[in-house]
């Protein structure tokens, strides 16, 4: 390929992070993306294998694309003339090195940041499904049922109950110290079936108020 193609990939990665610049080769839909990602990881491996390097310190320090060899060949045209075709070449280059003392506390620093979110909501949705099972099973006592209802402007009215919608298990109730939290799907069903019973048209603004919070006896 020509080295005018595999610079635009290369500028990509430059300076980039060794895992960030593997995820963003992979990602790229370029036909060079294929040949630097080889590139790079060659160079990441000679770097943990012979110099000890650990990858997670390693970045992309320089990157470039030399022109190499072009291989001309003819294309015969009409009238007996021919057009001349140039397949172009390229060397790339890719050099990773450690990161800076600052650089690489940082970036640390994130990826211990994004760990612990990761496995915080890990351990919510893990608790939320137990909970969910164990309602289903009849192992724990069932959270109070809510009722939808709508508030409509005009009038002078502050709003007016219309057609109420029983929400039967709209709040599942956590574990330990958790608040009670929502069940989406239910509430999401409810204020379906309410919308529809109303269609009123664009202009009108519909509120749904699901009642009986046991959480914190706030309306949601």
């Amino acid at each position: 390929m020509s080295a005018f193609k595999a610079r635009q990939v290369l500028d990509l990665i430059r300076g980039q992070d060794a895992d960030r610049a593997l995820d963003i080769l992979r990602e790229c839909d370029r036909a060079a993306a294929r040949v630097v990602y080889k590139v790079l990881a060659s160079a990441l491996a000679n770097a943990e294998n012979n110099d000890g390097r650990a990858r997670d310190d390693l970045y992309v320090a320089a990157c470039y694309a030399d022109e190499a060899a072009t291989l001309k060949r003819w294309r015969p045209r009409a009238r007996g003339r021919a057009t001349r075709i140039r397949k172009r070449s390229c060397h790339i280059t890719v050099v990773v090195a450690r990161m800076p003392d600052e650089r690489l506390r940082r970036s640390r620093a994130v990826k211990a940041e994004r760990a612990s979110t990761h496995r915080s909501r890990r351990v919510a949705g893990a608790r939320r499904a137990a909970a969910m099972a164990a309602t289903a099973a009849g192992l724990a006592p069932e959270a109070s049922t809510g009722v939808a209802k709508i508030a409509e402007p005009g009038d002078g009215q502050s709003g007016r109950d219309h057609d109420a919608v029983e929400a039967p298990e709209n709040v599942v109730a956590g574990d330990g110290d958790d608040e009670a939290l929502p069940d989406e799907d239910v509430v999401e069903d409810v204020v379906e079936d309410v919308v529809e019973d109303v269609q009123d048209g664009d202009e009108e603004r519909v509120e749904v108020q699901v009642k009986d919070n046991p959480s914190d006896g706030k309306d949601l």
